[in-house]
């Protein structure tokens, strides 16, 4: 049984240097708690049979291990150019249309028509990452002329991205649809949603997930800030994926960003998970940068719930060494005196509810008499995820009989999932939680713990009890 020394979770990213039995047995052993499946890569059969490991290992680990998938959502990309990669030249115009034709070094081919619907004069075109800049000085609805801010080499079909503009795209191609509807069949956990530009998008990928999945919203495009409290709280989770927003925002924009998005979350009791770039020199190199351990340690003093691999756990030279080094940057951090001041100072208040009363009472009672654990019995996971938001200086039990809300909660910060059968009184439930709480070493015969529960027993957010247990 694998017991973790940290609150915050690890997600990790498959691939092609991490998808096999034993890469995943050690990822799991060196501190992965959920498991990324990207759907941008790999063919369903691939994705049948990682799903297939990951669950023999959680069987072997015992503890819940989540699975999230990833959808690729729309590529927006330019075509092809007749004679091979061309040069363009700040101050040079450069024109992008619907003509299929190959490109040169004038033009070349967009075939998205939404782009040129939603682009003015003054608008901003990035190419390739950013690495390219275009002003467009006129367009309609089949061409846009534009002038060269930043030039360089520009090849066949290289992205595009569109800042400041909201454009007429679903999140969710064909592809993702199909792809969504094998992930639900095989059992995923999590559908992370990219591309989300507005509210519209979460409840149109809501109303196709029908609960089978909780739904986490991929924040990558400016426009989806805008309508941040919104989409917080359509979604069961957040992700902030800097690298993309990163594309199209100031580089120095993102970083409080990143705080305001980690802060929203919080406040709401949604988890939210910090992404992209994290350990990016783990990719080729057994160790990070000073500056990448840091990057790392700020999202955890900022309290976010999870921090991703990317590259480094799916294609990296260091899999395993990249979620070592994670797991030790969090320890460390959360070791860090300066930890609890930095997560209490934007402690969020809780609203003016019973089950808020009593789940902030909990985390007060814990504290004040060192109980061992807060040990909370749920059905859908609403009273875990209120006594997260608390983040207490103890560990949280999840003790619930549904399977699918033990794994959910992996992805959530300072919860330890077991899956136990329902309580039929009160009196029985306590003694779950004081013999499990033994059993699974988190405390000590003679030692405290704090119990909140709902009573009826199966109703939903219905967090209304709080005990004081020994354990005998």
């Amino acid at each position: 049984m694998i017991r973790r020394n940290r609150s915050t979770k690890i997600v990790a990213t498959l691939g092609p240097s991490s998808n096999t039995m034993e890469k995943m047995r050690s990822l799991v052993a060196a501190g992965a708690d959920v498991f990324r499946l990207n759907f941008s890569h790999g063919s369903h059969a691939d994705h049948k049979k990682v799903h297939g490991y990951i669950r023999e290992l959680e069987e072997e680990a015992g503890r819940p291990i989540a699975i999230l998938q990833d959808l690729q959502g729309p590529k927006l990309r330019i075509s092809t150019f007749a004679d091979g990669p061309v040069e363009l030249f700040a101050g040079k115009h450069f024109r992008l249309d619907l003509d299929p034709a190959p490109g040169d070094r004038e033009r070349v081919h967009l075939p998205h028509r939404e782009i040129f619907q939603a682009l003015q004069p003054g608008n901003m075109l990035l190419l390739d990452d950013g690495k390219i800049k275009l002003k467009v000085i006129a367009c309609d609805a089949e061409h846009a002329q534009t002038e060269v801010i930043n030039g360089g080499p520009l090849s066949d079909r290289k992205g595009v991205n569109v800042p400041n503009a909201v454009l007429d795209v679903s999140p969710l191609t064909d592809k993702d649809r199909k792809d969504l509807e094998f992930g639900l069949a095989l059992g995923v956990d999590w559908v992370a949603l990219s591309f989300v530009q507005r509210p519209a998008d979460v409840a149109e990928a809501r109303k196709l997930i029908g609960g089978r999945a909780k739904l986490l919203s991929k924040l990558e495009k400016p426009s989806a800030i805008q309508h941040l409290p919104e989409l917080i709280d359509l979604s069961d989770a957040i992700m902030v994926a800097r690298g993309d927003l990163g594309v199209e925002m100031l580089p120095e924009d993102v970083p409080s960003l990143q705080k305001r998005i980690i802060r929203g979350c919080r406040a709401a009791g949604k988890p939210v998970v910090v992404a992209t770039q994290m350990l990016e020199s783990m990719i080729k190199a057994p160790a990070p940068t000073r500056a990448e351990a840091s990057d790392v340690a700020t999202a955890v003093y900022d309290g976010a719930d999870a921090v991703m691999l990317s590259a480094e756990s799916a294609a990296g030279d260091y899999p395993v060494e990249s979620v070592t080094m994670m797991n030790r940057i969090i320890e460390r951090t959360e070791r860090d005196d300066v930890y609890r001041d930095t997560l209490m100072t934007h402690h969020p208040e809780p609203e003016a509810t019973g089950p808020d009363a009593i789940t902030a009472a909990a985390r007060q009672v814990a504290e004040t008499i060192g109980a061992a654990a807060i040990v909370t019995f749920t059905t859908s996971g609403s009273t875990t995820l209120r006594a997260a938001r608390e983040r207490p200086t103890v560990p949280i039990l999840c003790l619930t009989a549904d399977r699918e809300t033990a794994r959910r909660l992996a992805l959530v910060w300072g919860v330890h999932s077991i899956r136990t059968q329902d309580a039929r009184s009160f009196s029985q439930m306590v003694d779950f939680a004081t013999k499990l709480t033994h059993e699974h070493k988190f405390g000590q015969r003679g030692d405290r713990i704090v119990v909140t529960a709902g009573v009826p027993f199966g109703t939903p957010g219905a967090t209304n009890i709080l005990r004081i247990a020994y354990i005998d």
